[in-house]
């Protein structure tokens, strides 16, 4: 007997379609009223970005018409190009097929329908398509005169406009969606505008695309599930010791200093990737730092502030908390460029406690820190400050954004089509689900650390930073550190964490793991991906360093925690949660990691 399965459509229901058209116009009226209220109030984004790309490329153009021969040859070969294109196209509608003129860049998800392929039009939009691109990257990359930074800066948004322009991004030019418009006889575009009119609701007006559905996951009952207490809690964070899995455990415990730009559960997700519970499960008592999600109450917290009531608060909570002073700290990306400026302020008054360190995706030296850097200058940070002094806070949802936008066509434009064109709900991935539960940042902090670390490169300086009244020197810090980077990390480049490295007095082991900032460093072992890259020697250049490192299979936390082995200072009997001097608060996650963000 064959198993046929039904592929008709219903007919739509002419009452539910004037039903839900009539829904969804009372509510998009009611967000135009909000947004021009907000207009009104003043409660809008500030003109200054839009004024500073405009002027980025005035300069471009400017470049361009003082040097009219190279524009000319670049429009020729456009032109050449898009004829070769044209007749293609013509001989492949008289049955006659030919090499295409562009093909998409291995991996592009874009264009994986083979709608793209099949059909002639589709293939001719996006063979033009590209050709444009190319030839738009082309032009600007090669205009003479500018700057290197502007000339990054102009790349970058030049590739937002073409990131936003692909025909893959509208109803009309994109067979899949057409396919799916007609299958549903519409009710997908029904849909995703529904879904529309919640992300803009809940963006207060802004478009906060959703890259998972917001209840997909709960922290504390799918995520962040590790077995541990809440023992200490300040203002800014809460400290989590978890529940030993092994009779005996390391002398030494771990300390964990996350970003607080996220929540901390990127350590802790899903029991199958979660660092916490394998870093538990082979023998160490792990305390974890939960960062407060700031407000405007907390606007006057400075970077020194995260260093006292973080870090160091940490590490006496520890000693009171198992007896043991002595600890192997872990700082992750912002935690990890915290933690280096803490150990450094820690030599400079003679104090010991820590017995190494280790850096996940940190820079210490940020000369070239990455397309971040696109948006930090003199003119774009005091537009920033200003935003961030009348509000107390950077929004959480605005650096997402920003962070988003590095990855546009992954991060943004792949979940609009899916979303809003589709009308299809996204994939529940515990991982994304982290990622946009974004987190504020106090003003002052914000500002102190952009400031100092990105425009001006303070910190890989001699006392070009004074925390607490302190200058800081990062050459003083002789702990042995292990550093970990990321090959196709786009937030921390691996260049510039490999010469951080080397501003520490101590011993150090680089190591670059592949994929990028997030997967690169949550790569357990049973997964058998990626792989990572390891070299003896530290030579100054990280080129020469990759060329003379030996790639391994596998997971760099079986390294890691080799590398720990000897630093574990023994063995003791397991340490549960409260048999020292602090009382449990609360169970793990505790409840500053569930704090909404105010943006």
């Amino acid at each position: 007997m064959t198993d046929t399965k039904n592929t008709e459509v219903p007919d739509v229901d002419p009452n539910e379609l004037t039903r839900s058209l009539t829904e969804i116009a009372g509510r998009s009226q009611q967000l135009v009223k909000d947004f021009l209220a907000r207009q009104e109030s003043g409660q809008q984004l500030s003109m200054d970005d839009a004024l500073h790309m405009s002027k980025l490329f005035q300069d471009l153009y400017a470049r361009l018409m003082a040097d009219p021969v190279q524009l000319v040859q670049a429009q020729m070969s456009f032109w050449q190009d898009y004829m070769s294109l044209m007749q293609n196209q013509t001989l492949r509608m008289m049955g006659v097929e030919s090499e295409p003129v562009r093909e998409p860049a291995k991996g592009d998800k874009r264009f994986a329908h083979e709608g793209w392929e099949e059909n002639p039009f589709f293939d001719f939009v996006k063979q033009s398509y590209l050709l444009t691109a190319d030839y738009l990257h082309h032009t600007v990359n090669n205009v003479e005169g500018l700057d290197e930074k502007t000339q990054r800066k102009i790349d970058f948004y030049t590739r937002q406009f073409i990131s936003a322009t692909s025909p893959s991004n509208f109803l009309a030019t994109n067979p899949e969606v057409l396919e799916r418009t007609v299958e549903t006889r519409g009710q997908n575009l029904l849909d995703g505008l529904n879904k529309l009119l919640e992300d803009l609701e809940r963006g207060n007006g802004t478009l906060k695309i959703r890259q998972t559905h917001p209840e997909a996951f709960e922290v504390g009952k799918d995520l962040a599930v590790t077995p541990g207490k809440v023992i200490y809690q300040n203002e800014l964070m809460q400290l989590i010791q978890y529940e030993p899995a092994t009779e005996q455990v390391a002398r030494r415990p771990l300390l964990f200093v996350p970003p607080w730009i996220n929540k901390y559960y990127i350590l802790d997700l899903r029991p199958k990737n979660s660092l916490v519970k394998w870093l538990v499960e082979q023998g160490y008592t792990v305390f974890v730092i939960s960062w407060c999600n700031p407000d405007a109450e907390l606007a006057e917290k400075q970077f020194e502030d995260y260093m006292k009531e973080g870090p160091l608060a940490a590490l006496d909570a520890v000693e009171q908390a198992i007896g043991e002073r002595d600890v192997n700290i872990i700082g992750y990306c912002l935690g990890g460029t915290l933690l280096a400026s803490t150990l450094a302020w820690m030599a400079e008054r003679g104090e010991g406690g820590v017995n190494s360190a280790t850096f996940l995706t940190t820079l210490l030296d940020f000369d070239s820190p990455g397309e971040l850097e696109v948006f930090i200058d003199e003119e774009q940070l005091q537009s920033l400050e200003k935003q961030m002094n009348e509000r107390g806070y950077l929004a959480g949802n605005q650096m997402a954004s920003t962070m988003s936008s590095l990855r546009s066509n992954d991060l943004i434009w792949s979940f609009f089509v899916n979303n809003y064109l589709k009308g299809e709900d996204p994939f529940p991935f515990d991982l994304l689900f982290w990622n946009q539960d974004s987190t504020n940042m106090p003003a002052r902090m914000h500002a102190f650390y952009l400031r100092n670390m990105y425009l001006e490169n303070r910190l890989k300086e001699p006392g070009g930073i004074t925390l607490d009244g302190i200058p800081i020197d990062l050459g003083k810090v002789d702990v042995p550190s292990y550093f970990v980077s990321a090959k196709e990390d786009h937030i921390a480049p691996w260049h510039a964490c490999y010469r951080g490295s080397r501003l520490l007095g101590g011993r150090t082991r680089f190591v670059l793991g592949g994929s990028g900032h997030i997967a690169g460093v949550i790569n357990p072992p049973e997964k058998q991906k990626y792989g990572y890259w390891l070299n003896g020697r530290n030579p100054k250049d990280p080129d020469a360093w990759f060329n003379g490192a030996k790639h391994h299979e596998g997971s760099w936390w079986l390294d890691w925690v080799s590398w720990l082995q000897p630093k574990r200072g023994g063995e003791v009997p397991a340490r549960t949660p409260g048999d020292g001097n602090l009382r449990p608060i609360e169970d793990a996650p505790g409840h500053y990691v569930r704090e909404p963000s105010n943006g």
